[in-house]
């Protein structure tokens, strides 16, 4: 089944797709797409492109970069991806020459594509949806601020309630407990003081 492949590929799977998010420009406001990777076994997101014209060239560069001999995805053999026509042949190509087994999703089947899918709602609700933002630094920032949050400093219930890469502030057992936060309050956690 479904569910049997991706408990016993986890650790070489890996899933991506794209999510949308409004920004204010200098001419108005502009759509911007944001090309993620997500790692399945330990959650790790690699942020893989910000811009508001995606096309195939682009696409390719971003493959070319996630599979570099030491990139993040160097372990990979696995990668899901729905049906848009965005993920052209050319960009599983770069893929396939890095040993890395494209798999296209059946069309309208986001619960198959369901790790990425969560943590695109997780982003929008937690943090997009909350702010307006003013150009294309601003996005950026935002996300680079939210995704260090999302792995350093909060907890994640699919893997069993812990962190999966703990900010160094997290390991201390003793201290007054304090209140830290991002994006001006949007963001909170807690830890102990040195």
């Amino acid at each position: 089944t479904w569910a049997q492949f991706i408990r016993r590929h986890k650790e070489v799977l890996w899933a991506t797709d794209f999510f949308t998010t409004e920004v204010w420009t200098s001419t108005g406001p502009t759509t911007f797409c944001i090309l993620f990777f997500l790692h399945l076994q330990t959650r790790r997101i690699v942020l893989a492109g910000i811009t508001p014209f995606p096309n195939e060239d682009w696409l390719r560069q971003v493959a070319r970069n996630l599979t570099v001999e030491d990139g993040p995805m160097a372990k990979a053999r696995f990668l899901l991806h729905d049906r848009d026509a965005k993920f052209s042949k050319a960009f599983d190509d770069v893929f396939q020459s890095a040993g890395i087994e494209p798999l296209k999703l059946p069309p309208q089947s986001p619960n198959l594509n369901a790790f990425a899918q969560r943590w695109v709602r997780s982003v929008k609700d937690e943090c997009l949806d909350q702010l307006i933002l003013f150009g294309e630094r601003s996005l950026r920032h935002t996300l680079n601020q939210y995704l260090v949050h999302h792995q350093c400093e909060r907890n994640h219930q699919g893997l069993e309630n812990v962190i999966p890469f703990p900010d160094q502030r997290m390991g201390r057992r003793e201290g007054t407990i304090r209140k830290s936060e991002r994006l001006g309050g949007l963001l909170n956690f807690y830890h102990r003081a040195a």
